[in-house]
């Protein structure tokens, strides 16, 4: 962990989709886990509910299914997405934007709701823990994105006030969950989700992927921030 003045202004980072270009192969293991399962899922709708809670993604896939297959569904995408951890990389700019942010005496903070052990794979994929002051994960909470649990536990753990973060994201879900806990978030389109639908869901401003948002930090809310 740095040594950062607890109250230093914090950014908030999800890191599936946001920093880490991981979406996909969780739309593969879904897919693939709700087939074998015995639940048809269009991939399509599997997309779209990536970065939500888990639980919350299962019931409202395959809420037709009875809980012994929802149950099975949710086991088998922790073990087809293991499988596939080796196809795991950072989007482009990920590495200079949290850089970037600690350099300006900022906060840099891991606000996920992933499992431990997909978490440990990102970590170690990032690669940035001397800058990281704060980390969250599924076991913080018992409901996930979009409710604001999770960025609450984020915040708390910074020691800051919403007023002095900014959330970024790469889902409608992590808007949502930013704007009820009253952070201004930052979209980017990296998780493949539209402009339009991340407005829409709170996000201020969005942009391609952290390369893009590093490049025009000094005009986002980040920059405000400081």
């Amino acid at each position: 962990m740095s040594a950062v003045a607890a109250l230093s202004p914090a950014v908030l980072f999800d890191i599936d989709g946001t920093l880490v270009d991981s979406n996909y192969l969780h739309v593969h293991a879904w897919c693939r886990a709700f087939g074998d399962a015995g639940i048809a899922v269009e991939s399509w709708r599997v997309h779209r509910a990536i970065g939500m809670d888990g639980s919350r993604l299962v019931k409202s896939l395959a809420g037709g299914a009875d809980e012994t297959a929802r149950q099975r569904a949710s086991q088998l995408h922790s073990r087809y997405y293991a499988e596939l951890s080796s196809w795991l990389s950072l989007l482009p700019g990920a590495h200079a934007l949290l850089d970037r942010v600690a350099s300006r005496g900022m906060q840099v903070v891991l606000a996920t709701s992933a499992p431990e052990d997909e978490l440990a794979r990102l970590r170690s994929l990032l690669d940035r823990e001397d800058l990281v002051s704060a980390v969250t994960s599924s076991e913080d909470v018992d409901i996930a994105k979009p409710e604001p649990d999770i960025v609450v536990v984020a915040l708390a753990r910074a020691g800051v006030p919403a007023s002095r973060a900014v959330f970024v994201g790469d889902s409608v879900w992590d808007a949502q969950a930013a704007a009820r806990a009253g952070v201004i978030s930052i979209g980017v389109r990296s998780g493949g989700i539209s402009d339009q639908e991340l407005h829409s869901a709170g996000a201020t401003m969005v942009f391609d992927n952290p390369h893009d948002l590093c490049a025009h930090i000094d005009v986002s809310p980040i920059g405000q921030l400081r």
